[in-house]
């Protein structure tokens, strides 16, 4: 049994790392300070590659991602990370809700998803859920 294990049954957020990917700075901070009051381990990327590149999946129990991001978008993001870890939860936040109509075409994910401005508390709980029915 691992610490984070142990520590899910009291903290769900205990010995948890999640990714934050956006490209704007001020999202990043926002939820970077959200995430890290509910007790979460947080790293940053400003862009797709950065986490791709940075070699720290493996690591990662859980990714927040927005869509639309130049470069490699958060779909091809989403697709990239599921090759990889297929296990590993991630979740959508937009600006631009009609562009969630591109999940239906990406067959067996479901991703969760929220449109901004959104409630921080449905996102913590999103996350901690994610992170309870993680299989890790």
């Amino acid at each position: 049994m691992t610490d984070r294990d142990a520590n899910l049954g009291t903290n769900p957020a205990a010995g948890c790392l999640v990714a934050v990917v956006d490209d704007d700075e001020s999202i990043l901070r926002s939820l970077e300070y959200l995430l890290e009051s509910a007790d979460y381990a947080v790293r940053l990327f400003p862009s797709a590659t950065a986490l791709l590149d940075g070699g720290r999946l493996a690591s990662i129990d859980c990714v927040i991602s927005d869509i639309d991001m130049p470069g490699t978008d958060g779909f091809e993001l989403l697709r990239l990370i599921h090759a990889e870890r297929e296990d590993l939860p991630v979740i959508f936040i937009t600006g631009y809700p009609e562009r969630l109509k591109t999940l239906s075409s990406l067959p067996g994910v479901a991703p969760r998803w929220f449109t901004k401005p959104f409630r921080a508390e449905d996102l913590l709980a999103a996350v901690g859920e994610a992170v309870r029915n993680s299989p890790r």
